[in-house]
């Protein structure tokens, strides 16, 4: 049986991944999140990302792990060990380690990493998650809502893309952000 395709974000509770000016520090994970993050995916090995993703998560490949702590550092270690493909149709390399670059989203390509993986490969980004829900090789959506209604910015998934969903799993934080698991049906 093939592994899952995941697309995992934060996400307010009005549906957006970055506010109106293309910022997400309002949805920084308290320390109960981040460890229930970072086991939920702890055995993925592969993760995927479009340029802007790449961007955001350029920083784990510099920071000093001797700055961090709890939930982060062990974030960190597990992202100096995960494999990473990065989509862009501009970039020509990437400075990311473990990382390979590709110029399309490949729909046959993906499904023989499905194939040949032993845990969830994990898909970052919402305009790639969309390509992929798309193309019917997104298995999953893992969110946790925000308590924060933001009124405007970027949705989690593309407008236009309908599936029916399955819930699978759910979460409550004491901080107030939910988790929510669904599968996509169809």
């Amino acid at each position: 049986m093939a592994a899952p395709l995941i697309y995992f974000s934060t996400v307010s509770l009005d549906n957006y991944r970055e506010d109106a000016d293309g910022r997400f520090d309002w949805s920084t994970p308290d320390d109960d999140i981040h460890w229930f993050v970072d086991r939920l995916f702890a055995d993925s090995t592969l993760h995927l990302y479009g340029r802007r993703n790449h961007d955001v998560m350029l920083y784990w490949d510099d920071v000093d792990e001797s700055e961090l702590e709890g939930p982060m550092l062990e974030w960190g270690r597990y992202w100096n060990r995960v494999d990473k493909v990065v989509y862009s149709t501009t970039m020509t390399e990437t400075p990311m380690r473990r990382a390979e670059l590709r110029s399309t989203f490949d729909v046959a390509e993906v499904q023989r990493w499905k194939a040949e993986a032993e845990a969830p490969v994990l898909i970052g980004g919402g305009i790639l998650a969309s390509e992929a829900a798309r193309a019917g090789v997104l298995d999953e959506v893992h969110l946790i809502v925000m308590p924060v209604l933001l009124g405007g910015g970027t949705p989690y998934l593309d407008h236009g893309i309908r599936r029916e969903l399955e819930l699978l799993d759910e979460r409550r934080f004491a901080g107030g952000g939910v988790y929510l698991r669904y599968a996509l049906r169809g």
